[in-house]
C-alpha cells in the first residue's frame, strides 16, 4: 500500500556530498517514522538515520555530524543530506517507512528499491 522511491544517487569525492530524496505514494497517510538504511557488498544492511513525523531525528555514529535527514510530511518526501563523504559510505541506500510506532534500530515494513552512492577519488 506504500510504495518509496528514492532518486538522488550517484558517484561523490571524498569530502564531497550528495543528497538523497525519498517520495512515498499509496496509502501514505500518517508514516510514523522514515528513514535511510545502507548496504554495502559483503556486509549486512545497516541503519543510517530516521526521521519521525514529529521531527524526531536518529542518527547512526558513523554518519553524526556529517549527514542530516529531514521530511517535508505535506509531500510525504525524506531527504537525506550527505556531506564530508568517505569511500566507506559507499553504499546502495534504501528508504525504509514505518506506518506505526517502532523503535530506533527497527526497520519499517516499507522498503525502497535503491540508489547507489559510490565515493571514490
Amino acid at each position: 500500500q506504500v510504495q518509496l522511491v528514492e532518486s538522488g544517487g550517484g558517484l561523490a569525492q571524498p569530502g564531497g556530498s550528495l543528497g538523497l530524496s525519498c517520495a512515498a505514494s499509496g496509502s501514505s497517510h500518517s508514516l510514523y517514522a522514515m528513514g535511510w538504511y545502507r548496504q554495502a557488498p559483503g556486509k549486512q544492511r545497516e541503519v543510517v538515520a530516521r526521521i519521525t513525523s514529529g521531527g524526531r531525528t536518529n542518527y547512526a555514529d558513523s554518519v553524526k555530524g556529517r549527514f542530516t535527514i529531514s521530511r517535508d510530511n505535506a509531500k510525504n518526501t525524506v531527504y537525506l543530506q550527505m556531506n564530508s563523504l568517505k569511500p566507506e559510505d559507499t553504499a546502495v541506500y534504501f528508504c525504509n517507512a514505518a506506518r506505526l510506532f517502532t523503535e530506533w534500530g527497527t526497520a519499517g515494513n516499507y522498503w525502497g528499491q535503491g540508489t547507489q552512492v559510490t565515493v571514490s577519488s
